[in-house]
């Protein structure tokens, strides 16, 4: 199971860059602050909410190299949600969407050291989404009863209805923005794994 998480994916590529940002702590080559690793974490889990229900489920392009992109990063995995290899992010997208992230904190707070703290967060908590979602797709019983409902709680989006649960690995975005319901009260969706059937 471990194997496979770092195997597929951007994972194994994720865990070296925190291993380099900590070594480079560690020398004293940067300093590291708490506060902004945890405004990281923040900032990835409203990305994670906003890029899965705007852009991952965005209607298709009719710009043929803007659908395979879309396809690659969310519509296949629908339709094919077991796949390992359509499941986690891709380090092309992955990699410029941290660099982005960390030029914009360095250029708003002038301080390169907060903006690698905040990168630092941002991808602890990536690799934390990235964990939760393989766990739902596989054949794995969560330990807690937390971890267990967040598997059926993405489960419901899948095989429920698109239009709701949002939340990967953080279902609060859902509560505040009118995404989350109570799955007996959702109709079950006939576009669940082809998102946009009259549409491709």
């Amino acid at each position: 199971m471990f194997r496979e998480f770092w195997r597929h994916g951007s994972n194994a590529a994720l865990m070296f860059g925190v291993l380099i940002i900590c070594a480079c702590a560690a020398l004293g080559f940067a300093s590291l602050s708490p506060v902004w690793i945890l405004a990281g974490v923040l900032v990835f889990h409203l990305s994670e909410y906003t890029f899965h229900r705007f852009l991952f489920h965005a209607p298709p392009s009719k710009r043929g190299w803007l659908l395979r992109l879309q396809r690659r990063l969310h519509y296949d995995h629908h339709v094919e949600p077991s796949r390992l290899d359509l499941l986690f992010l891709p380090l092309w997208f992955a990699v410029p969407n941290l660099a982005i992230t960390g030029l914009i904190a360095w250029a708003l707070l002038g301080e390169w050291a907060l903006a690698i703290s905040l990168v630092l967060g941002a991808i602890l908590a990536l690799l934390q989404y990235e964990w939760v979602h393989y766990a739902a797709h596989i054949p794995y019983r969560p330990h807690t009863r937390f971890g267990r409902w967040m598997k059926r709680y993405h489960l419901w989006h899948h095989f429920k209805n698109e239009r709701f649960w949002f939340g990967v690995s953080n279902p609060v975005l859902d509560f505040v923005n009118g995404t989350y319901r109570q799955p007996e009260g959702v109709a079950r969706s006939t576009t669940s794994r082809v998102l946009h059937p009259n549409d491709q």
